[in-house]
C-alpha cells in the first residue's frame, strides 16, 4: 500500500528527499509520517502530516527536516538537509486513518539513509 523510496549514502552536509507513494487508499483520509530506526534503537517519529495540513517535526529534526504532502499524487515527502551521521537510519512512511477510515494503518517497507562523516 505504501512504497518508500530516495534513501542511499551521503556525506554530511548533503541532501536526500524521500518519496512515499500509496496505492489503495485516498491519502487525506490518512494522517501521514515518516520515522526511523537507527541500529539499536527504537523507531521515532521524525514528522507528521495530519489530514488537515497540521505538520509536527521532532525538535533534533527543526530546519533542516521538512515533511510535506501532495494529497493528488497521494504522495508525501521527507526533505532532508544538512544531513549529519547522527540522522543514519531506515526510514519508514505510515499512515493512519482517520474519520471514517480511523483504525486502519499501513506502513511502508523502509528505506535506508547513510551519512558518512
Amino acid at each position: 500500500q505504501l512504497q518508500a523510496s530516495g534513501g542511499g549514502l551521503v556525506q554530511a552536509g548533503g541532501s536526500l528527499r524521500l518519496s512515499c507513494a500509496g496505492s489503495g487508499i485516498i491519502f487525506s483520509n490518512y494522517d501521514m509520517g515518516w520515522y526511523r530506526q537507527a541500529p539499536g534503537k527504537q523507531r521515532e517519529l521524525v514528522a507528521s502530516s495530519s489530514s488537515d495540513g497540521t505538520t509536527i517535526h521532532r525538535d533534533s529534526v527543526k530546519g533542516h527536516i521538512t515533511i510535506s504532502r501532495d494529497n493528488a499524487r497521494n504522495t508525501i515527502y521527507l526533505q532532508m538537509n544538512s544531513l549529519e551521521p547522527e540522522d543514519t537510519a531506515a526510514y519508514y512512511c505510515n499512515a493512519k486513518g482517520v474519520r471514517r477510515y480511523r483504525g486502519r494503518e499501513y506502513w511502508g517497507q523502509g528505506t535506508q539513509v547513510t551519512v558518512s562523516s
